[in-house]
This record gives C-alpha cells, structure tokens and sequence, in this order.
C-alpha cells in the first residue's frame, strides 16, 4: 500500500468485531513501535499489551463516561498501553534545552503512536489514540513504576465498521512561506 493512501485510510475506530488479533499480527505492529524514530535513539517507550476482560474494564473506568472511546478500550480484543519514560535528557546536552521542558518523550510516544496505528491498519486492523484519561489511575492498575507515565491507551481489533473521512483542511491553510501568514512568491519556479 502507498504511504499517501496508507495515511488517508486510517480512521479512529470505537468499535469492533468479536474476533482476536493474532500473535504474529500483534508482533508486526509492535515492531513498528520498535522503528520509530527518537532524538538521539533514546526509544523511551514501553508498551503494555492488555487482553484481559476485566483489566481493560478498569482501565475503561479511568475514562469519563462521555467518553466516546470508553467501549472500546473495554471491548476492543487488545489494548496497548503506551508509556513513556520521563526526564530523558537529551543525548547531546544532558538536560531539557527548550522552553517545553520534559517534551522529550510525549513527541517521540506521539511518533511510535502513528507507527503503531499504520502498521494496524495496514493489516486492516483498527486503533484510536485515546488521551483523556485518569493518568495516575492508569498506572496504579497497570502497576508501572516510578520514572515512567501512562500516556495513552490504544484499542486494537478488527473494525465493525469503517467511518467516512474527516474533512481536513485544505494544505494552502497550514502552509505560509518564508514567515508565518506568508503567501507564496508567484514568480517563484
């Protein structure tokens, strides 16, 4: 499948068919989390792979109930849990270098998310990235240990049914050129 097609295919998907996603197939994906790419190879992630009914029940409930995602971190066959490891200093100056302070890890668990989410999708499986959560509620049931955050669930199975496409903005109302809010040169070649 082209990357392109690969990108505009892949939906959020809240719910699933009753079928379980294979070891090989889960292997696959997680593998892709493993490539993903990070500043200075510092890989701070660490997935926990959840099949159990009741743990996912749980970990539904650190979820709002008006939530859309709630059903299917519950009913979803697997959830990943995507961790990351805090206070990584980067590999060239040893402490935080910008005013965002400890993004480290949330940009690099954002990267290996997307990798996760086209390797699934490219088997045909279905993820949504859920984020609104009780965190801390989170890492107590998934007992993860200091020096570590629970920083999104990730329902993955089969979809029972597969939305339309978002509308998306146009890319001439993201791009400026040269400086923010710039327009194209139109003598340019």
């Amino acid at each position: 499948m082209d990357v392109i097609e690969l990108l505009k295919g892949r939906r959020s998907i809240r719910h699933y068919l009753d079928r379980q996603v294979d070891e090989e197939v889960l292997a696959e994906i997680l593998e892709a989390v493993r490539w993903a790419p990070s500043g200075g190879n510092t890989q701070p992630w660490e997935v926990v792979v959840v099949r159990d009914a009741d743990r996912k029940k749980e970990l539904a409930a650190t979820l709002g109930p008006g939530n859309p995602a709630r059903k299917a971190v519950a009913q979803a066959p697997v959830l990943l849990v995507l961790c990351g490891r805090v206070k990584i200093p980067d590999s060239y100056h040893r402490e935080a270098t910008t005013k965002f302070g400890d993004w480290w890890f949330m940009l690099h668990l954002g990267i290996a998310a997307q990798n996760l989410c086209l390797a699934a999708h490219r088997r045909e499986l279905g993820t949504v990235m859920v984020g609104f959560f009780d965190h801390d509620r989170a890492r107590g049931l998934l007992q993860v240990p200091e020096g570590f955050e629970v920083v999104l669930l990730v329902p993955v199975g089969y979809p029972a049914r597969l939305p339309e496409p978002p509308g998306r903005r146009p890319v001439s109302d993201f791009v400026h050129h040269e400086v923010f809010g710039g327009k194209p040169d139109p003598g340019a070649a």
